[in-house]
């Protein structure tokens, strides 16, 4: 299977801030959800990966070509959507398109003007103005108009309505139909890549927690929850985000403990579940194997 993209031993240090030898490989063809908690160093990872920060150790390649020597070949393959306007305010679609396109060898404007359509962008209405969904779908008919084959989304979903992600999540499907096409989506909406997602790369303190297939993250744990009695120091030691009240308690244990502690409630966790509870707070891990099956 070739690969999209490929982290391998990646470093970035900032003051208070270490993202520490992030490794991690996209499918050609597939969709890749990037989660973790606020600061956990997704968008750093972005920025790496564009070459907008340079890491200090380790190395990325887009479609097997390094980065390193290669910015324009990759940056023309490669379309990005961020969480907010890239554009100038004052600029209207047909100043964005004019001003942008000649950076592109494979522009397609036939592609554009059906996207413009389709997303229903009025072309001489300045962008600042737009709504927030209105912003997004532009810089994506942006990015999916010079036949990008990876897709790269920053929170992109952010603030939008139920509706337009969803209909961002069509978009992204049909997308990567044809398997010569990826995405890289980092969002902090679980629900959106429960739906679409293909592997899962989650980021915790700057540490690589699972890099894998969405699947095999879902497997590995299981949502426990208990009465404050049944909740022993051995049971304690094993769950991941610990949430105790006078009422009960309740956290995340490897799918393959489960069966050890037989008197408690044990349901399948959604993705959400996975990244709230495993981001609370070290502890619990007992070795957990980073990268799954995939």
């Amino acid at each position: 299977m070739h690969s999209a993209l490929e982290l391998a031993g990646v470093s970035k240090r900032f003051p208070g801030f270490y993202l520490d030898n992030l490794s991690f490989t996209l499918p050609q063809g597939y969709i890749m959800g990037l989660v973790g908690p606020n600061g956990a160093g997704k968008t750093t990872t972005i920025q790496l990966i564009m070459d907008m920060l340079k890491p200090d150790a380790g190395q990325i390649q887009v479609f097997g070509l390094d980065l390193k020597g290669h910015e324009l070949q990759i940056k023309e393959n490669v379309g990005v959507v961020f969480d907010s306007l890239m554009f100038v305010d004052g600029w209207t679609v047909n100043d964005t398109e004019r001003i942008i396109s000649p950076f592109y060898n494979r522009w397609n404007a036939k592609c554009f003007a059906e996207l413009v359509q389709q997303f229903d962008l009025p072309r001489k209405k300045q962008i600042g103005t737009f709504s927030r969904g209105m912003q997004m779908k532009l810089m994506l008919a942006c990015a999916l108009s010079h036949d990008a084959r990876l897709l790269i989304l920053d929170e992109p979903t952010s603030g939008l309505d139920a509706v337009t992600r969803d209909q961002l999540s069509e978009i992204l499907q049909n997308y990567i139909r044809n398997g010569d096409r990826s995405v890289l989506f980092s969002t902090h909406i679980s629900s959106d890549l429960e739906r679409i997602a293909d592997y899962i790369t989650f980021i915790r303190d700057g540490k690589l927690f699972f890099t894998g297939s969405l699947e095999d993250l879902m497997e590995s744990f299981c949502l426990i929850k208990g009465k404050p009695g049944q909740l022993t120091a051995e049971l304690e030691a094993k769950i991941l985000g610990l949430r105790a009240t006078d009422m009960g308690f309740e956290g995340l244990i490897k799918a393959d403990q489960a069966w050890e502690f037989g008197d408690v409630l044990v349901d399948q966790p959604s993705l959400d579940d996975i990244v709230v509870y495993a981001s609370k707070k070290e502890g619990a891990n007992n070795g957990f194997h980073k990268h799954g099956k995939a």
